[in-house]
């Protein structure tokens, strides 16, 4: 897939585990695991927002589009 989960990035950056992330956002550890090492095949965005908001951050932050050599559209 052409999205890359960049939250193990923004968790580091912000010096926030894993547990107390999932806490702030409510969400299950398992659930948050799952999107941080990019197993993820969607999220909500009242999820994202959540995300967005404890560790201060935009969305762009986050996700990022990569196109696949040989990708096409």
């Amino acid at each position: 897939m052409p999205i890359i989960v960049n939250l193990d990035v923004m968790m580091a950056k912000r010096k926030i585990g894993l547990t107390e992330l999932a806490d702030l956002v409510n969400i299950t550890p398992a659930n948050l695991s799952i999107l941080k090492n990019n197993k993820a095949r969607a999220i909500r965005f009242s999820t994202l927002e959540e995300i967005c908001k404890a560790l201060n951050c935009q969305p762009g932050d986050i996700l990022e589009f990569t196109e696949h050599e040989g990708h096409e559209s």
